[in-house]
C-alpha cells in the first residue's frame, strides 16, 4: 500500500515524533506531507528515507493548500491518506476525499476537556471538526479516555478504534554517559539529586505548580531541571525568582535527545491539569525513573509502584516530592509497558488497519457514508521536497 501521513508540521512535538516512528516501521511505502513548519522531524523522517512534501502554508485560513494537497494526493495515487493534528484533519480529509482516495483515517492525538491542542473548544472548532470527519472512514483515538471525549463532541462511536501511542524503548533507555555528559552540559554534577521534566512549557503542564511546590525542597544538593521550551519560560523563571530558587532551577530548553535529557534525571514530575494520554510519563518509566504524575490515562490498568498519583496543589505534590527524594529509589524496569506500548505492535495494528479498511473499500467514499473502522475490522503540491 501506499500511504500519505498529513500533519500540521514538524518540529519537534509528541504527535511528530509518533509520526517519525510510524513510518520507518511501517511494511507500506509511506510519504508525509506537512502543512507548514516542516522542521527538525522533517529532516529526520526525511533521513530514515521517507519522502516530505513541505505544502508551505502561510497561515490557517490557505484554502488554496487544498488543491495542492488534492493534486499531490492524486498525482501519487495514495492508497491511504492518515492525518494527524486538528488543522491536517479538517484539510487532509477534505482534500482526500474530494480526490477520490480510497481508505481516509485520522488520529486524535490530544483533545482535552476544554482545549483541543492546546487550542479552546469553540462550536466553530468543533462544528469543522466534526464537518470534515463525514469525509473519514476512521479515527483512531490514542486512549480511552481521547474515545470517550471524541463520542461527547459528536464522532459517531462505531467509527473510532482505540489505538495507543507507542514506545520505541531503545530511543529512551537508561544511557550513564549521557547522563554525565548531559549533566556537565547543563552545570550539574553527579552528587546533585535531580527532580526532572520533559515536555512544552505552556499553561497546561502546569510546571509553576512544580515551581512553587519544589522549592523549599531545592537546596544545594537538590536541583529542579526543565527541558523544553515555549510561551510561559519567560514567566516561569520570573516564578522562580520570586520563590528565591532561580539558581537551582535549570532551564535547559528544548532537546531533542530524549533519552539523555531522561537519564540526567533522578526522579520525574509531570503535573499537567489534563492529558489524554501521558506518553512522557511512559518514556520516564521505561528510562527506569520513578514517575509523579497528577493524571495519566495511558497508566489505567497498569499495576506498578514505580509511577505514583499525586495531588495537583503545591502541599501535596511537595509531600509527594519529599518522600521519593528521601526514598532515593534506585532505577527499574516495568514490563508490562513493553507489552502495551512497544512501538513495533503499535504500528502492526495500524498497519493492518489500513490493509482491512482497503479490502472493503472498492469505491471511493460517498459524502455522509463513511464507512465505519468497526464493520471494516470484525508534480504538483509538494512545494520543497525532501528525501
Amino acid at each position: 500500500m501506499r500511504v500519505l501521513h498529513v500533519i500540521t508540521g514538524l518540529k519537534v512535538g509528541g504527535a511528530e515524533l509518533q509520526l517519525y516512528e510510524l513510518v520507518r516501521r511501517s511494511r507500506h511505502e509511506c510519504e508525509v506531507a506537512a502543512l507548514y513548519n516542516a522542521g527538525e522531524v522533517a529532516e529526520m523522517i526525511s533521513e530514515a528515507g521517507v519522502t516530505v512534501h513541505d505544502l508551505g502554508m502561510s497561515s490557517n485560513t490557505e484554502i488554496s493548500a487544498l488543491g495542492r494537497l488534492r493534486s499531490l494526493m492524486r498525482a501519487r495515487r495514495f492508497d491511504a491518506v492518515h492525518t494527524h493534528l486538528y488543522r491536517s484533519c479538517v484539510y487532509g480529509r477534505i482534500a482526500a476525499w474530494s480526490a477520490g482516495v480510497p481508505v481516509i483515517v485520522a488520529t486524535e492525538h490530544s483533545i482535552g476537556e476544554t482545549h483541543l491542542e492546546r487550542r479552546r473548544m469553540s462550536t466553530g472548532v468543533r462544528l469543522l471538526y466534526l464537518a470534515t470527519d463525514r469525509c473519514a472512514h476512521t479515527t483512531i483515538a490514542v486512549s480511552e479516555t481521547v474515545a470517550e471525549r471524541l463520542r461527547q463532541w459528536g464522532v459517531p462511536g462505531r467509527k473510532i478504534r482505540v489505538v495507543p501511542n507507542g514506545i520505541d524503548f531503545d530511543r529512551v533507555t537508561f544511557d550513564p554517559a549521557a547522563r554525565s555528559r548531559t549533566r556537565e552540559e547543563l552545570g550539574l554534577s553527579e552528587h546533585h539529586r535531580v527532580v526532572g521534566v520533559l515536555g512544552r512549557l505552556d499553561p497546561n503542564k502546569r510546571f509553576d505548580l512544580l515551581i512553587e511546590a519544589a522549592a523549599p525542597l531545592l537546596d544545594e544538593n537538590t536541583r529542579l531541571l526543565l527541558v523544553g521550551d515555549g510561551p510561559e519560560r519567560q514567566r516561569l523563571e520570573g516564578i522562580a525568582r520570586e520563590h528565591g530558587v532561580a539558581d537551582r532551577v535549570v532551564f535547559a530548553g528544548q532537546r531533542s535527545d530524549v533519552a539523555a535529557a531522561l537519564s540526567a534525571f533522578d526522579l520525574f514530575v509531570a503535573c499537567s491539569k489534563q492529558e489524554t494520554f501521558g506518553l512522557s510519563v511512559l518514556e520516564a518509566l521505561a528510562n527506569g525513573l520513578v514517575a509523579l504524575y497528577t493524571t495519566c490515562p495511558a497508566l489505567d490498568g497498569v499495576d506498578t509502584d514505580r509511577a505514583v498519583e499525586v495531588p495537583g496543589d503545591p502541599e501535596g505534590l511537595r509531600a509527594a516530592l519529599r518522600k521519593e527524594l528521601d526514598a532515593a529509589r534506585p532505577r527499574a524496569q516495568v514490563p508490562r509497558l513493553r507489552e502495551l506500548y512497544g512501538m513495533e505492535a503499535v504500528t502492526e495494528r495500524i498497519d493492518g488497519l489500513y490493509e482491512r479498511l482497503l479490502a472493503k473499500r472498492k469505491e471511493p467514499l460517498d459524502r455522509g457514508t463513511a464507512e465505519t473502522a468497526e464493520t471494516a475490522a470484525g508534480p504538483a503540491a509538494g512545494q520543497g521536497v525532501h528525501g
